[in-house]
C-alpha cells in the first residue's frame, strides 16, 4: 500500500486514520472514442480539511468546487473536526502544554507567530 501525505501540509497519514480524501479525474464528453484519465486520490488531514472548509473561498473554479465538497463533508459529521482538535490540543506527545505547566522547557522561538 502507498504512503498517503496531506497535500496542505505533507504530514503522513496512516492507513485508517481520519482524514479526507478527494478523487480527481477527467473523461471527454460528447466526444468519440470517449477519452478518460486515471484518477487521483489527493488526502488532507483533520487538521487541513478543517482549516480549509473555515477558511475563505479560493480562486479559480476548481479549487471552489474541490472547496466546497470539503465544506460539506467536514459540516456533515463532527468526528473529523474533533480529530482535528484532539490533534490541536496535543493529545500526541504533548504538542502544545496548558499554561504554567512544564512547557516552559520550551521556550517561544523569536518572530514565531501565529496566523489566523
Amino acid at each position: 500500500m502507498d504512503h498517503l501525505y496531506c497535500l496542505r501540509c505533507s504530514r503522513e497519514l496512516e492507513a485508517g486514520q481520519k482524514s479526507v480524501a478527494v478523487y480527481l479525474f477527467a473523461q471527454t464528453v460528447g466526444v468519440r472514442p470517449r477519452q478518460k484519465s486515471s484518477a487521483q486520490r489527493i488526502c488532507f488531514c483533520p487538521q487541513c480539511s478543517v482549516s480549509l472548509a473555515m477558511g475563505p473561498a479560493p480562486e479559480g473554479a476548481l479549487n471552489l468546487a474541490a472547496w466546497q465538497m470539503i465544506r460539506d463533508i467536514v459540516g456533515a459529521d463532527p468526528a473529523l473536526t474533533e480529530a482535528a482538535w484532539e490533534s490541536l490540543h496535543g493529545v500526541e506527545e504533548g504538542l502544545l502544554p496548558a499554561t504554567g505547566t512544564a512547557g516552559a522547557a520550551h521556550p517561544a522561538r523569536a518572530g514565531a507567530y501565529f496566523e489566523f
